[in-house]
């Protein structure tokens, strides 16, 4: 079960109240939690390849720790982005393969 998300709350919702409850409550809250429709960890794997194809950078590292938390393997994220390198771009997965040895190396 995916946790309580409090993100949006946390960063923005002084500033994008609805932005915030969106993001918590519908995104995490509802989306996320379906896991009968598709598992956490599959999940991940889909958004990170998402972000990397959008060069999303700055939620990449975020979305990177939260797939290794839903047991996204270290050869299994080396797998996704060298795929991605040949859609979505080199110097996109040159980006996503700094982030993730960071976090895969920790």
């Amino acid at each position: 079960m995916a946790e309580k998300q409090t993100a949006g709350r946390d960063n923005l919702g002084d500033f994008a109240p609805q932005f915030a409850a969106l993001n918590d409550d519908v995104l995490f809250g509802e989306v996320w939690s379906k896991e009968d429709a598709l598992s956490l960890h599959d999940r991940s794997m889909i958004t990170i390849a998402s972000l990397i194809s959008a060069g999303a950078t700055e939620q990449l590292e975020a979305h990177l720790r939260i797939g290794k938390k839903n047991g996204i393997t270290k050869e299994e994220i080396v797998a996704e982005i060298t795929h991605l390198a040949f859609y979505a771009g080199w110097p996109k997965a040159w980006s996503a393969f700094n982030r993730a040895k960071e976090i895969w190396t920790d």
